[in-house]
């Protein structure tokens, strides 16, 4: 393993953060941790700070997708994506990372996904990651999918 650490994160309450090395090789995951507040789930930003402090001093950049309000998408679906979203970059600001916002068009097209459907990127990551197990769970697994596309796009074009 290298000292260099690179982190995607896909940023909903759904999400997953994702370590990848310098070549683009499959470190670690955390599927978002959250709470209950009410009936809804929070992202929990301790969660999310006590496991990046784990790897404190060796993660060189962390790459977010860059969110906005989804057509069709309720306000208040839309409030709670961006707190989650936001909670995110607070959490990784307040660890001193320095962050980089991606489109979804970028990390995608950079993946081959332009124009395809939202389980692609899922078959894409087994197919870069074949060992990563957690890949074949539908819902999670593309949440960790999305993470590591969006971390191989930062480690390939930006680093």
């Amino acid at each position: 393993m290298t000292d260099k650490l690179y982190l995607g994160i896909d940023p909903g309450a759904t999400g997953c953060l994702a370590l990848l090395d310098t070549q683009s090789e499959y470190v670690e995951h955390l599927l978002m941790p959250t709470t209950k507040t009410g009936k809804r789930s929070r992202v929990s930003g301790a969660a999310v700070g006590a496991w990046l402090a784990e790897y404190s001093g060796r993660i060189a950049h962390v790459f977010v997708e860059r969110v906005g309000a989804r057509p069709g998408e309720s306000p208040h679906a839309a409030f709670s994506f961006g707190h989650s979203a936001g909670l995110v970059e607070g959490v990784i600001a307040a660890a001193g990372l320095p962050v980089t916002l991606v489109t979804p068009q970028v990390w995608k097209r950079h993946a081959g996904l332009t124009g395809s459907n939202k389980d692609s990127a899922r078959s894409r990551a087994v197919q870069l990651y074949p060992g990563v197990r957690d890949l074949d769970q539908k819902a999670k697994g593309q949440a960790l999918a999305d993470a590591l596309l969006i971390g191989r796009y930062g480690v390939e074009r930006c680093v």
